[in-house]
């Protein structure tokens, strides 16, 4: 006997009544059970219980059910009950992660975050604060900054490096000493390992827009001004 779904709408009483139809063998009783107990639907729980006690009413007295079969279908029974508690609870926890998603999103709007990405929305009457992920000790680790029309800005050098965030802060001035204007920079960390120029990560600031939330319980999804869109597990701060 198998079962294909778990929903029903008949009650115990309704399916005890319409189990009463007399049949002349153990198959046509079932068959007029399943009609009678689901139609066209599929069965659920109590059309299960409906099939069960119609078995039993329509077997064979001289070769009558084995034991070990019915305990195996009692079995199925709770086990289909078990599948619909925890269908129902599952749904639960779903929504209750939906919520504390929106309740999450809501509280990140408008904040500062520092993610990886090489390009920063700078005010320049401002100092920028980042960092540069360096994979192992260095003698010497350089930031370039580039403005919106491809020159190079600035050149800041941070000298040697052990392996981890190295930070660094841009007072938003160029080589000379002048103050540009504020907008989008790019920013370019490089340096030298085994005689070979490597480039790094680097970890720059962004405020977050707006909050994209998965429809399918996916990860939530950052708009960064004017920077596109980043995973909220690849933020490495969270600020004011």
């Amino acid at each position: 006997m198998s079962v294909t779904s778990t929903t029903s709408g008949l009650s115990l009483n309704e399916i005890l009544a319409n189990s009463s139809v007399k049949t002349t063998t153990t198959t046509d009783g079932l068959s007029s059970a399943t009609s009678s107990a689901t139609g066209s639907q599929s069965l659920g729980k109590d059309a299960f219980l409906q099939l069960l006690v119609t078995q039993l009413k329509n077997q064979n007295p001289l070769e009558p059910q084995d034991n070990g079969e019915f305990v195996a279908q009692l079995a199925q029974f709770s086990s289909l009950e078990g599948i619909t508690t925890l269908n129902d609870t599952v749904s639960g926890l779903a929504s209750n992660y939906n919520s504390s998603q929106a309740l999450q999103a809501s509280s990140l709007v408008g904040r500062s975050v520092i993610a990886p990405g090489d390009k920063a929305v700078v005010d320049t009457s401002k100092s920028l604060n980042g960092t540069v992920v360096v994979p192992t000790s260095v003698s010497s680790v350089a930031v370039k900054i580039v403005d919106k029309d491809g020159k190079t800005v600035r050149t800041i050098d941070l000298g040697s490096q052990n392996a981890g965030n190295s930070a660094f802060i841009w007072d938003g001035k160029n080589d000379a000493g002048t103050t540009v204007e504020s907008g989008t920079y790019s920013f370019t960390a490089s340096t030298t390992i085994d005689s070979k120029a490597v480039s790094l990560i680097t970890n720059l600031p962004a405020t977050v827009s707006s909050v994209t939330i998965s429809q399918t319980g996916g990860e939530l999804m950052l708009n960064l001004a004017g920077l596109g869109s980043i995973a909220l597990s690849k933020v490495q701060t969270i600020g004011m």
